[in-house]
């Protein structure tokens, strides 16, 4: 579904107007080192999802898909909405916002700053998805998905080309955190035949272990800590697909010990994350993912629109 040309097209698409964002050292007597951290958080709108984001906007007006006058919808816990958001503004288009009531407050101011139009619906993602489809129905809007479209695949997917090349090739295994599995599947595809990614999940929301378990993406339950980020009711589709093409796997973390790599990341690089976005970590403080001895590791932190008061 997502090949490495769909995300080389999707560089050159993006190409000044999203950041390439840092990676620094993980010391060897760090916790968690040697290896990597890839700071998507600085990414425009404090999440990667501005890449996909810019990507789909940019294509639909390529493809005249995109009516200026009606614009964009999406269904979002947040960030994806804040991407959008943000892509909508730098097009000049109107942008409405579908959000979960257990969106987090900080994401739906900074949905209102970036002039978003914000509809709360329902307790979880899948019922504001729902309510944005009938919302694209009815007006004709471009319908922005929040993980499983393929020009938001790829445009996540420039993040593992960036990770390679400013690593010079010297990197083994990435780990990156799924809700939708958007990100996941677009870093997959970007390093196939270069490095092995690893799917971290909550145990409270196991979308893409229990879809490798099963066969096929299937509904879960959606609860904990992560919910607002990584709050997904399924694995998408082309996730599934380059997860399996690609021999991705997964590896479960705990509430407890979100908490913990977040407030490590503070304590240690006063790096404010969201929960969701301290798996990557998290697989490794807690023994989740054990790297063999030389493995070269990236842990990808995908996401900063957090309410650092509770750090």
């Amino acid at each position: 579904m997502v090949q490495r040309a769909d995300i080389d097209a999707a560089a050159a698409r993006i190409a000044g107007h999203v950041r390439r964002t840092p990676v620094i050292e993980i010391g060897p007597d760090e916790p968690g080192g040697p290896g990597w951290f890839k700071c998507e958080f600085l990414q425009h709108t404090g999440t990667f999802k501005a890449r996909g984001a810019v990507n789909r906007v940019l294509a639909a007006r390529e493809s005249g898909e995109l009516d200026p006058a009606v614009g964009i919808v999406v269904a979002s816990g947040g960030n994806a909405g804040l991407a959008n958001a943000y892509a909508a503004r730098a097009l000049g288009v109107p942008a409405t916002v579908f959000v979960p009531l257990i969106a987090s407050a900080v994401k739906v101011a900074k949905l209102r700053a970036y002039g978003a139009t914000v509809v709360q619906h329902g307790n979880e993602y899948a019922e504001a998805y729902e309510a944005a489809q009938k919302a694209v129905a009815d007006t004709g809007a471009v319908h922005c998905h929040a993980y499983d479209q393929p020009e938001i695949v790829a445009g996540a997917g420039t993040i593992g080309t960036e990770l390679v090349e400013q690593l010079d090739g010297r990197v083994d295994t990435i780990l990156v955190a799924v809700g939708g599995g958007g990100l996941m599947a677009g870093v997959a595809a970007a390093t196939e035949g270069v490095a092995r990614v690893v799917g971290v999940e909550p145990v409270t929301i196991p979308t893409l272990h229990t879809a490798l378990a099963e066969g096929g993406p299937v509904d879960v339950p959606v609860s904990g800590i992560a919910a607002d980020s990584l709050g997904a009711r399924r694995i998408g589709e082309i996730a599934y697909e380059v997860a399996c093409r690609t021999g991705v796997r997964s590896v479960l973390v705990s509430d407890d010990d979100l908490v913990a790599a977040r407030r490590r990341l503070w304590d240690g690089w006063r790096t404010a994350v969201e929960h969701g976005a301290s798996a990557a970590y998290a697989a490794l403080l807690s023994g989740a993912y054990r790297p063999e001895p030389g493995e070269r590791v990236a842990v990808l932190l995908c996401g900063a629109n957090t309410d650092p008061s509770d750090l």
